[in-house]
């Protein structure tokens, strides 16, 4: 009987404190160029850059969509908004049918089977009636908001499954709430996923000290020489959204604290990460996936896209500021220039915790684990990116990248198309779409193969259109 008990004890998941707890910090909207380690000498993110320092960097981290509801919702089920029905953001009245369903398995659900206490602070959006509610998802916790976006201060907030009003900063509430969690779950296994709102505009009002770094910063505009560029409104929106990121940074340093006088710092794996990334000035748009542009004369309207919108895959919309603190296992200060996209959280959660993936679910995405412990595994540096915009204008884009090329074909506008040369043109500002160079028509012939192969692999409902 002892040997068979010896046996099942051994069977069972290792002991809480052998497994790590993870704390997976997620901003919205938050741009790459965004934090002081990228190089950007007007970002001042000093806690998010110690913190990048501590473990890996991950500089070609990637969403497949770049906009709030389909990026999330790839997050928490390592698939494609396509396959889920959530292609763009959703609106709390014209989608209020639209959220995750419930009966697809995510990575928290994965975690909380094997005995992680789970819990959500922050921004949800994904699905505001009930049925799409986090606790039925996933998470035993959940103290924030469904909706797309909150006020940056006094939020209307729900805790304990009641809607209440909060006074204060949002930024600095989640955390509070977040640093209850820690203190409430310390003895582990833990998920805390802390999902600011910040820096998704409006970005003000902020704390004072976090304007005060700004409040005089003439920042000089990425690309200066666009034609029309409003330089005066991109210096104005950029202080204020780099005030907002601050503000995170501020909280950044306050999980960081706490997780340090709760003696968890060695047995907690520290993520950051965001949905998608962001444009301020950049090839003269502002905002993400569904860029708005940032000029004093706006290019005509089009049968699809309305005066001043420009839906776009640029780089800065798709690439997101990453980093894994895992004490003992990720050296400090290593930086992993591979690919890698937020299908791959799932898979890797799952890996870092000791769980089991789901039988019968589609994981589109690979654990980074390998990655992470400074193996070399067969990893190719490319990967589909989506993005089919509904509200602000009606587009049907799709995308393979390389580490040279970056084709994006609009299935509702061909005349949308565009190709990139990355090695050449990292910064996105010449369209070779119409080029007859030998090597142009080549990239555009493999890469196309590449998008419809992976639109039959997934069963894209676009497939049809294309199709007929």
């Amino acid at each position: 009987m002892r040997f068979l008990l010896s046996l099942l004890l051994l069977a069972l998941p290792a002991l809480a404190a052998d497994r790590p707890n993870i704390v997976f910090l997620f901003t919205d909207d938050q741009a790459p160029w965004a934090i002081g380690l990228s190089g950007n000498p007007y970002a001042q993110t000093p806690n998010m850059d110690a913190l990048f320092q501590r473990g890996a960097y991950l500089t070609n981290a990637f969403t497949v969509t770049p906009v709030c509801s389909p990026s999330r919702a790839s997050l928490m089920t390592s698939r494609y908004g396509s396959e889920l029905g959530i292609t763009d953001w959703i609106h709390p009245t014209r989608d209020a049918s639209i959220g995750l369903d419930p009966a697809t398995t995510t990575w928290p659900e994965a975690l909380q089977k094997a005995g992680y206490r789970t819990g959500l602070v922050g921004k949800w959006h994904l699905g505001v009636p009930d049925q799409f509610h986090p606790t039925k998802t996933g998470f035993d916790y959940f103290m924030g908001f469904r909706e797309g976006g909150t006020t940056p201060s006094d939020p209307l907030l729900e805790k304990d499954g009641k809607e209440q009003r909060f006074q204060g900063l949002t930024v600095d509430i989640f955390t509070d709430h977040a640093l209850q969690f820690l203190e409430n779950n310390r003895e582990g296994p833990f998920l805390l996923c802390l999902f600011f709102r910040s820096p998704h505009a409006p970005w003000l009002p902020v704390a004072d000290d976090d304007w005060a770094l700004f409040e005089n910063l003439m920042p000089k505009p990425p690309h200066p020489n666009y034609p029309n560029l409003d330089t005066q409104r991109v210096q104005r929106m950029t202080r204020e959204y780099l005030a907002s990121v601050h503000g995170v940074d501020r909280n950044v340093g306050r999980v960081v604290e706490k997780l340090e006088q709760l003696g968890l710092t060695d047995n907690t794996v520290v993520v950051y990460s965001a949905d998608h990334g962001y444009n301020m000035g950049h090839n003269g748009i502002w905002h993400k996936g569904n860029g708005i542009w940032l000029l004093t004369k706006n290019p005509p309207a089009t049968a699809n896209i309305p005066d001043g919108q420009r839906p776009n895959m640029y780089d800065n919309s798709i690439r997101v500021p990453t980093a894994v603190v895992w004490p003992g296992v990720v050296k400090p200060g290593t930086r992993i220039e591979r690919t890698v996209s937020n299908l791959d959280w799932y898979p890797t959660f799952v890996e870092i915790a000791g769980a089991s993936l789901p039988q019968g679910e589609a994981i589109r995405g690979r654990s980074i684990v390998p990655l992470l412990k400074g193996q070399k595994p067969q990893w190719e540096d490319e990967f589909f990116a989506e993005y089919s915009t509904k509200h602000q204008s009606h587009t049907a884009m799709r995308m393979w990248r390389t580490k040279r090329w970056k084709l994006i074909r609009d299935f509702i506008d061909p005349s949308r198309d565009e190709l990139y040369d990355l090695e050449h043109d990292p910064e996105e500002t010449r369209n070779r779409i119409e080029s007859p160079a030998p090597e142009v028509l080549a990239a555009i012939e493999e890469l196309d193969a590449k998008i419809r192969a992976h639109l039959k692999k997934t069963g894209d409902p676009l497939l049809q259109a294309i199709e007929r």
